[in-house]
Parts: C-alpha cells; sequence; structure tokens
C-alpha cells in the first residue's frame, strides 16, 4: 500500500485521492480565472491619458505620397484612418468597418468605392455612406487639409 501515496513538500504523505482532489481543483480555478479574465478586461476600459484624447491634427503624407485612386491607412491616436485621394478630391473616414470591424481599403483600379473585405461592404468614396453589403452605419468623416503639398487630417 506504500505505492499509493505521494509526499508533500513537509514530507508527509498524501493519499492518491486528496492528490487528484487537489489536482483537479487547482485546474478548476486556473480555467474559471482563464475565462474571468477577458469579461472584467472588456467591462472595464483602459484609462486613456491626454495624449490619446481627441483633438490632435496628424501629417499623413504629401500629395505626391498619395496619388488620385490611391490611399493610404495611418493611426490617428489609437484610431485607424484611411486617407484617400478620390477623383473628387481628399477625404479622410474611419478604416474601421461597421459591420464587423475590418480595415477597409480602396483602390481606385479595383472599385470606385470603399471596400471592407470581411464581407464585401461598400461605402461611398465621397461620404463614406454605405452604399451596399452589411454594414449597418456609415464610415466617420474627418477633416482634411492640404498646406503645401502636405496632408492633414484632424481628430475631432
Amino acid at each position: 500500500m506504500e505505492e499509493d501515496r505521494a509526499v508533500d513538500p513537509v514530507g508527509r504523505p498524501i493519499e492518491r485521492r486528496n492528490f487528484v482532489r487537489l489536482l483537479l481543483g487547482g485546474i478548476a480555478v486556473s480555467t474559471v480565472a482563464m475565462v474571468v479574465t477577458p469579461f472584467i478586461g472588456f467591462l472595464v476600459p483602459p484609462r486613456r491619458t491626454a495624449s490619446t484624447a481627441g483633438g490632435g491634427r496628424l501629417l499623413v503624407g504629401t500629395t505626391d505620397d498619395i496619388g488620385v485612386g490611391r490611399s493610404k491607412v495611418v493611426a490617428l491616436g489609437s484610431k485607424p484612418v484611411i486617407v484617400l485621394n478620390s477623383p473628387q478630391g481628399m477625404k479622410a473616414f474611419s478604416a474601421v468597418c461597421t459591420h464587423l470591424g475590418c480595415i477597409v481599403g480602396y483602390t481606385a483600379s479595383q472599385s470606385p468605392d470603399i471596400v471592407s473585405p470581411c464581407h464585401n461592404g461598400h461605402f461611398s468614396a465621397i461620404n463614406g455612406t454605405v452604399l451596399s453589403g452589411p454594414p449597418p452605419l456609415p464610415l466617420k468623416p474627418y477633416p482634411v487639409a492640404i498646406e503645401k503639398n502636405q496632408i492633414y487630417v484632424q481628430d475631432g
């Protein structure tokens, strides 16, 4: 019967049944912790510092960098923004699709629309409204300013 016993760190024998209970209890506690932690992270938002608050102005490139029919996705604080040079002029919109949060793209040679790759949602390159697909809301527009060939996007 000596084979059925393990030894704890103090040197006392532990019965096999108690060892299995202790092991299963540890597994259960760690499983619950792994399940609950993401929920707590979701419910308690991270703190924002003053530098990540809105109101900034960002140099995103020059008109030579973003030619007509091309686009560039940039980070405006913690938000991705797509800056595009459409035939109607320089525009900037949120780059996050309002359907599932995919990053949208724009290449005029492939489509005159801003396209979400997840479910083929199409947005207007003029004002960001939904043209087709499952997105429920339009893309948020951002003000664009061009000064001496430099493109600025305003957060606000």
